[in-house]
């Protein structure tokens, strides 16, 4: 029997990426992957139970650490160090830092992403530090934080680059921009800004300079002065087949779109989130507009990134999609590999908002990633994308927002992400808001302390709903009864069971004044006020 040719391992992934392994190849590779996993004792799926300090966290929270409108004075990432014991006080055992990568200038929330190279260390674009700023003081921040046993999750954008160097003339297709699949004009020549040489950093950690070939369109055609979407020609061009297909094909979003079947680029961007993850010391990444780049590549980029550098790393998603059902087909797709984002759930919670008594509390969770795939899901309120002023807004305003957070943080299921802009405040922006930190903070401690255990439900009512966690014994005293109204005042009758008998509770929220005795059977009326939220714990 002939021994069989050994994998080339770039060549591999480069077929992976494209769909486009020989028959027979597919299984051989998923074996051989599997069995590099065992070998170097890393998981293919998310695990993050275990903090770098080695312990179980209890309860923990993501915070997105920033906001749209944070100021451009290069010291967050300094906010960021200094706030991190008060971090791992709150329950976080998780932060998501903002794109840390040189981006179109330091006005930029790091989106429009320039070199993914430089994390505020060249003189490029106008300064040597990002918004957040220099690479110094952001491995300080990540130290920090580290030495307080919180992960750090890198912003990874991945689907375009922003601020060319030098315009390029090539051959262009123009595409409906609401059906990216129609042809509406002939090929012909533009000059478009796909030329990425990177003068600043001359070379630095990767040689590699970007030109129109490694993009699939632009959006802005430099001969004629013309927007629109152009298609770039070439062989083996023209945009991945399986994106979101909202607008016809959904893989052109901004700027210069990267295209991951070239084999150039596969590379290069493989190695560069190896040296990403390695250079910071990251446990985790979270996903930047996947529902643009090509599912079968985020699948070998995730899977690699664990296989290169060894680590148990927690990923996490956003595909920005308002139904449950494509974002589960896409966890599917991307084989359990990483967590989305509950947008689904995002948008239940914006419509509660909106509609106030006339939303049906019952079916607050209809619909959502967390109702049917609760193991793969990050649930959040808001976040930069959702505020005011941006693109997809979609704000969750007034009062019911606590509340929202109450959903998040005191259930049994789901990876709660806090926002650093509910929690701190947003300064600037079209509609500045106070932080809710007076709010929120008994709540994250009662996620801390008290919410473990069976979860019992009794949404019963289509304005006033509750439900207990029993408590565990790895957690002495806890276990705690919810209850909130987005009508009038009101009570549930809720059963904390036989062995909490006699037992005193009180709302940590400080709302309801009068504590709450558990009669011979365990139960009591637990009270709230009108479009609000009370807590009950032990006393």
């Amino acid at each position: 029997m002939s021994e069989q040719p050994p994998i080339d391992p770039i060549d591999i992934i480069h077929q992976t990426a494209t769909d486009t392994l020989p028959d027979g190849m597919e299984e051989r590779v998923e074996e051989r992957i599997e069995q590099l996993a065992e070998e170097r004792g890393v998981s293919l799926g998310n695990a993050f139970e275990v903090t770098p300090d080695g312990t179980v966290p209890q309860n923990k929270v993501m915070m997105q650490a920033f906001e749209w409108y944070l100021p451009d004075d290069g010291q967050h990432w300094q906010r960021l160090k200094e706030a991190a014991q008060h971090l791992k006080e709150l329950g976080v055992g998780g932060v998501w830092l903002p794109p840390c990568c040189k981006a179109t200038g330091t006005n930029d929330v790091g989106y429009g992403v320039y070199d993914l190279w430089d994390l505020g260390e060249f003189d490029q674009k106008g300064n040597v530090r990002t918004k957040y700023g220099s690479r110094g003081e952001l491995e300080a921040a990540i130290a920090a934080l580290h030495g307080q046993g919180i992960q750090v999750y890198g912003d990874a954008v991945l689907n375009h680059k922003a601020g060319a160097d030098e315009a390029e003339l090539f051959q262009v297709v123009k595409v409906d921009p609401e059906d990216r699949n129609r042809q509406i004009s002939e090929p012909y020549d533009i000059k478009g800004w796909t030329r990425f040489t990177f003068p600043g950093r001359q070379g630095k950690y990767s040689e590699f300079e970007w030109g129109f070939q490694h993009f699939t369109a632009v959006d802005y055609d430099d001969l004629h002065h013309e927007n629109g979407i152009f298609r770039i020609l070439g062989e083996n061009k023209g945009f991945a087949s399986n994106v979101d297909s909202e607008k016809g094909n959904y893989d052109y979003l901004m700027f210069a779109d990267i295209d991951y079947r070239n084999k150039d680029v596969i590379e290069e961007v493989l190695r560069w989130g190896e040296w990403f993850i390695n250079t910071l010391h990251l446990d985790g990444l979270r996903l930047d507009a996947i529902k643009h780049i090509n599912a079968s590549f985020l699948n070998i980029f995730m899977t690699a990134m664990r296989l290169q550098t060894g680590k148990n790393l927690y990923i996490a998603g956003e595909y920005w999609h308002r139904h449950d059902e494509a974002l589960a087909n896409f966890i599917s797709d991307v084989r359990d590999q990483l967590a989305l984002f509950d947008v689904a759930l995002h948008f239940n919670f914006q419509e509660a908002s909106i509609r106030g008594r006339d939303f049906d509390m019952r079916t607050i969770f209809h619909d959502t990633l967390l109702e049917n795939n609760p193991l793969n899901v990050v649930t959040f309120v808001d976040n930069h994308d959702s505020q005011e002023g941006q693109a997809l807004q979609s704000w969750v305003g007034g009062p019911f927002k606590v509340l929202a957070y109450a959903l998040t943080l005191l259930r049994r299921d789901g990876y709660p992400c806090l926002f650093y802009g509910d929690y701190y405040g947003i300064s600037g922006g079209p509609n500045p808001q106070p932080g809710l930190r007076e709010q929120l903070d008994p709540l994250l401690q009662a996620r801390r302390q008290a919410a473990y255990g069976e979860q019992v439900d009794y949404f019963d009512h289509a304005n006033c709903i509750g439900w207990v966690r029993l408590g565990d014994e790895g957690h002495l005293g806890s276990g705690l009864a919810v209850v909130m109204s987005n009508g009038d005042d009101g009570f549930k009758r809720m059963s904390l069971g036989e062995l909490n008998k006699g037992t005193v509770w009180k709302d940590i929220t400080g709302i309801i004044q009068d504590p709450v005795t558990l009669d011979d059977n365990g139960e009591a009326e637990f009270h709230c006020r009108g479009q609000s939220v009370s807590v009950y714990v032990r006393a």
